[in-house]
């Protein structure tokens, strides 16, 4: 069974990794705010050293901040840290989840009732006359359909138009 919550160390990760992203920006922003002052002449050339580190810096704290980040919503297999389709799976499986319940809200919401459209028997209905019989056909040169299938099967399409 997989592990249907995310472990707090992960999300300690995720949270940790936003805060970084967000001081990262932070930095790499005031540089813009530098060079308004240097245009007033507010600036001294002191303070010119440290723009290349706040833009530099910045940039880079806000990439190493997704990178934890992401080692914290998906976990090191899920990330693809490690090659492990197995804790892969169970390192996403609540966003999988999360991502299908989402689907299901979208289509309650416009009105699809997914049970209905998922058990439907003939799922070829909407399907153009010329693409059943080309599918048909396909079915029947790979071996899948006997002649007798076959032919049973196109007569109710050719029936049916």
């Amino acid at each position: 069974m997989a592990n249907r919550q995310i472990s707090d160390d992960r999300k300690a990760a995720y949270y940790i990794g936003i805060i970084l992203t967000g001081i990262g920006l932070l930095m790499f922003l005031s540089v813009f705010f530098t060079f308004f002052s240097a245009a007033t002449g507010g600036v001294s050339g002191d303070e010119f050293g440290s723009i290349g580190f706040r833009a530099v810096g910045g940039i880079l704290l806000a990439i190493v901040g997704q990178v934890i980040r992401g080692l914290g919503a998906r976990g090191l297999a899920g990330s693809g840290v490690i090659l492990d389709p197995e804790q892969a799976r169970e390192d996403l499986e609540p966003w999988t989840r999360m991502a299908g319940g989402m689907v299901k809200d979208a289509a309650d919401e416009a009105g699809v009732d997914l049970g209905k459209a998922l058990n439907r028997g003939d799922t070829h209905q909407d399907m153009p006359f010329d693409e059943k019989l080309r599918r048909l056909a396909r079915l029947h040169e790979e071996g899948i359909l006997s002649d007798e299938e076959y032919s049973r099967e196109k007569q109710k399409v050719l029936d049916e138009q």
